[in-house]
């Protein structure tokens, strides 16, 4: 069985990690830098680093963090945020990223997945996938949660699979930064549709919401709050999950 992956996430928004609740009410969380090294020293499976306005703002991704993040660890370094053509993902990988996450210009131009496939390899595609329950229905939302679209989340996810993504990233904006663990009926859902990894991501708010993602299907839980402000650690994370049996690296 593969091991479970433990995924901590720096959210980045003027050049400092920040953390919200529903994508909202940002509050400051630290400098990135020093972040990404702390958790690589924790020994992090891997790390993601969201630029959470690239999108909104029009712009590209800030390489020049990207790169000093990348220069700190030694972990694989997930980045997303204003991804937006092959060129886009070229000079984030260059700058140290290993994979590359693209959201709302998946969704804008979803041929753009297939591209960044055939240049770079399905392993390196993450597609991230923000969701909220609206009008009784679970809504593919972009633009940093901002702008909801026609897409629903399952279809939309299995679409992603079959255009070259080699892993779901999906955050439910529902759960997220509430502690309340994260949406499992999704989880399951998403995981059942699809063969590729799925990351769960919003809401994790103690270690046993870990434990409730690995069981729902999720090959790796994104968190951020219960690692930036809760006070649980990554080795306590990875003991908690090991006494239960879930094969996490030891």
């Amino acid at each position: 069985m593969l091991a479970r992956r433990i995924i901590p996430c720096l959210d980045v928004a003027g050049g400092r990690v920040v953390k919200g609740v529903h994508f909202e009410s940002l509050r400051d969380a630290g400098d990135p830098i020093e972040q990404a090294a702390r958790y690589d020293a924790q020994g992090a499976d891997e790390l993601v680093f969201l630029d959470i306005s690239a999108s909104h703002e029009a712009r590209q991704t800030t390489l020049d963090m990207v790169g000093r993040v990348a220069e700190s660890i030694f972990i694989p370094f997930t980045v997303g945020g204003g991804i937006r053509a092959v060129a886009d993902a070229g000079a984030a990988l260059r700058a140290g990223a290993d994979k590359i996450a693209v959201n709302t210009a998946a969704v804008r131009d979803p041929a753009l997945v297939s591209r960044l496939a055939e240049s770079f390899g399905t392993q390196c595609i993450v597609a991230a996938v923000d969701v909220k329950q609206t009008g009784g229905r679970l809504a593919v939302m972009v633009n940093g949660g901002r702008e909801e679209t026609p897409l629903e989340a399952i279809g939309w996810i299995t679409r992603l699979q079959a255009l070259g993504a080699g892993e779901i990233l999906l955050t439910s904006m529902d759960r997220d930064g509430t502690g309340a663990g994260y949406d499992l009926p999704l989880l399951t859902a998403a995981s059942a549709a699809v063969s590729i990894p799925v990351i769960a991501s919003g809401g994790a708010g103690e270690l046993a919401h870990l434990a409730e993602a690995f069981e729902a299907g999720a090959h790796g839980v994104l968190a951020a709050t219960i690692f930036h402000f809760q006070g649980s650690t990554l080795p306590e994370a990875r003991a908690y999950l090991r006494e239960r049996g879930y094969p996490v690296r030891p």
